[in-house]
């Protein structure tokens, strides 16, 4: 399983975590738990990205396989989105343009 410099997932995490958690939280919703509360991206490696998300008081951990394998650090952001519209699709809502 390809694996990512422990500084390029600590800077994705930091990114997700601090600039799109809504995002995240649409990602547990649309494939762990509608009823999802909360969540934030907890690793990442050339397979899949990984979540922790509750429902009230419950922790859950979603696992999320990319499109596919990865090994470059742009390609990360290319499977995030890839998950976000499927999470949209999925849950009904129109995603927001990508730049």
């Amino acid at each position: 399983m390809p694996a990512f410099d422990s500084t390029v997932v600590s800077a994705v995490l930091a990114h997700m975590n601090g600039d799109h958690p809504d995002d995240n939280l649409l990602i547990a919703q649309a494939f762990g738990d509608r009823a999802a509360d909360s969540a934030t991206m907890v690793g990442l490696d050339g397979t899949a990205g990984f979540w922790s998300y509750s429902v009230g008081e419950d922790r859950h951990d979603l696992r999320m396989p990319w499109s596919t394998t990865i090994s470059e650090r742009a390609e990360i952001r290319r499977e995030v989105v890839v998950l976000y519209d499927a999470a949209c699709a999925r849950l009904g809502l129109t995603p927001r343009a990508h730049d």
